[in-house]
């Protein structure tokens, strides 16, 4: 069993914990990894993940799929759940959305290696995908296909 003192800090998980405001207002928490002498890669997929347009207020939607090849630290679920919920009323594109998340996971987190991909469902016929990672991705490390096909008719 894992040592339990490693999630003593944490302040969301196992508490009612509200919507935050903003993007910016969400508190994201990691924890220790206590498998931090192996390399191995995690996966977070969030196939409803909303924002709003900037200029028309909108609501633009998303599958997003983040990977990243944890280091020290390990991001806190809930706490990523509720970072990527407090979008839903933020107004940003799809490029911004995509890259503020991978960057402030990466701040948080500084792995090995982390990607995030971005595919956005179509507004006005066209559908944007985003693709943003820290470096080069690693050769020692299985990091599968993300799984997204290019847009026919996503869902």
């Amino acid at each position: 069993m894992a040592d339990e003192s490693i999630y003593s800090g944490l302040q969301q998980l196992g508490q009612q914990t509200g919507m935050p405001a903003s993007p910016e207002e969400a508190v994201l928490e990691r924890v220790s990894n206590p498998q931090a002498d192996t390399r191995y890669a995690v996966r977070f997929t969030a196939p409803e993940f909303t924002s709003l347009c900037p200029m028309t207020s909108q609501p633009d939607f998303a599958h997003l799929v983040i990977d990243y090849v944890p280091h020290e630290w390990l991001v806190e679920s809930k706490s990523l759940k509720l970072y990527l919920t407090s979008f839903r009323n933020h107004g940003a594109f799809h490029e911004d959305c995509t890259v503020s998340i991978g960057r402030r996971l990466a701040d948080l987190l500084t792995p090995h290696w982390l990607r995030i991909g971005g595919y956005w469902y179509p507004r006005g016929g066209i559908p944007i995908d985003v693709f943003w990672q820290t470096g080069e991705t690693p050769t020692d490390v299985w990091i599968p296909d993300q799984g997204v096909p290019t847009y026919r008719g996503r869902g």
